[in-house]
């Protein structure tokens, strides 16, 4: 098969594209698609959207980085690499792991935004993770329980606590005990 734009050369790279359910398919020699690279081309498609590109997008337009408003922080820098908050939110890259302490108070609403969260928490592997999945539904089942009981859904509550119960309970079955933090509601 011949490249699509030249016809000259064999096509070895093939790009293949869905938007809105529609497939789309190229085929370019490499030459061809070095160029359309390099000139910026994008096969019809969207840009590529990196990681970085994608945080510092989301810093530049957050109200509280990065704005003049907040001059006192936009030259905050980390201790160890020296990496400006500035070029953080230029970059979308942080300089070394000590960065996100340096700049914890900008990343914490930045992750939540994200993640949905600031704590990552991971996957539990199907195999081996069940007194893991277990502890991590008895935790999540005690934030409803607060919540519930914050808002007076008594009824609610009763349910979520026993819940809980059954399930400290197969876990003390199984010889299983829940992480020592994750004590009695």
């Amino acid at each position: 098969m011949l490249c699509e734009r030249c016809q000259q050369r064999p096509a070895n790279v093939h790009l293949t594209e869905i938007t809105n359910g529609q497939k789309n398919e190229s085929n370019l020699c490499e030459v061809c698609a070095r160029e359309m690279h390099l000139q910026g081309l994008s096969f019809n498609f969207l840009p590529q959207m990196s990681l970085q590109n994608f945080l510092a997008g989301l810093l530049k337009h957050d109200p509280g980085i990065g704005q003049a408003a907040h001059a006192d922080v936009a030259g905050k820098s980390c201790e160890k690499c020296g990496l400006m908050e500035r070029q953080f939110v230029k970059q979308g890259l942080l300089g070394c792991g000590h960065c996100y302490k340096s700049f914890e108070e900008r990343l914490e609403p930045l992750l939540r935004r994200i993640h949905g969260s600031s704590k990552h928490s991971g996957k539990v592997p199907e195999r081996a993770g069940g007194p893991l999945r277990q502890a991590r539904e008895i935790e999540s089942l005690k934030n409803q329980l607060r919540e519930a009981i914050k808002l007076e859904e008594f009824e609610r509550a009763v349910e979520i606590r026993d819940r809980i119960r059954e399930l400290e309970k197969d876990m003390k079955q199984g010889g299983k005990q829940p992480d020592a933090g994750q004590g009695n509601i």
